[in-house]
């Protein structure tokens, strides 16, 4: 098995960051399980739940939604969001600890590209209820602002992406899978008798501080930043210069791209 700590050890030490900067998963995962279910979910499982933003998606549409995190500096911020619906532990998402065929649904926002998909869909297989549904959502990078403010972006992360690939040390930091494989790893499961992939949009509000700390908030450029800064320094403070000079003072409309895979057990 690979060493998935690994990359719980990836998010350490950006949690503020992350929990302020990226997006808060929009409403239309949340009405889809419920309307796939066909009534309100009663327990609902967050998968490599981050700092809880999107646990607390689930705020009045379930009965009580617990979150899941390897990390315990994400699950530090997380656990600030606790209330009587909604709580935090410390697992991996292939051995939650949780009790068998107890889940309405389980989701992983943002996440399921750092599991092992087959411990991972068995996991999931044993605490989701017959009839539930599995979840995953992903958004894309960058998101829609302007075409100059996206290619600077797409720029900086192709310099990131490089790096990781061609440092020894930097890539040995973690194990990912390509989120163009969910769809498959659901389906090849045999644990699901219908899946789907969907797409929307969701607009927020942007900036250009907001988008330099989205640069910031990813696992990857961390990687760089906290292992050999040296590498990435002048890319990127030519990144945050063109931002600055591109997207001005004043906040604007951003538009962020999901693609939800779905599975009904």
């Amino acid at each position: 098995m690979n060493d998935l700590s690994k990359n719980a050890a990836r998010f350490y030490g950006f949690a503020d960051i992350y929990d302020q900067a990226r997006p808060r998963m929009p409403h239309d995962p949340v009405a889809i399980i419920c309307r796939y279910l066909g009534h309100r979910p009663e327990l609902v499982v967050d998968l490599g739940c981050g700092t809880g933003l999107s646990t607390l998606a689930w705020s009045g549409s379930c009965g009580r939604a617990i979150g899941v995190e390897p990390s315990g500096d994400m699950l530090a911020v997380a656990r600030q969001k606790a209330d009587d619906s909604r709580s935090f532990i410390q697992a991996y998402a292939h051995q939650t600890g949780l009790p068998d065929a107890c889940a309405d649904a389980v989701i992983c926002s943002q996440s399921f590209h750092w599991m092992d998909p087959a411990l991972t869909l068995a996991e999931v297989n044993r605490i989701l209820k017959p009839g539930g549904v599995f979840a995953t959502v992903d958004c894309d990078w960058p998101p829609v602002c302007t075409w100059q403010a996206e290619k600077a972006y797409c720029a900086l992360f192709e310099r990131v992406r490089g790096l990781e690939k061609s440092d020894p040390d930097l890539r040995e930091q973690y194990v990912r899978w390509e989120k163009s494989g969910h769809l498959d790893n659901i389906r090849g499961s045999g644990y699901f008798r219908y899946c789907r992939e969907l797409v929307f949009l969701s607009r927020e509000t942007g900036s250009a501080d907001r988008l330099i700390a989205l640069s910031r908030s990813q696992g990857s450029l961390q990687n760089i930043l906290k292992r050999k800064p040296a590498l990435i320094a002048d890319a990127l403070a030519q990144f945050e210069s063109d931002i600055r000079r591109l997207c001005g003072g004043e906040p604007f409309e951003m538009d962020f791209c999901y693609r939800m895979r779905i599975g009904v057990k």
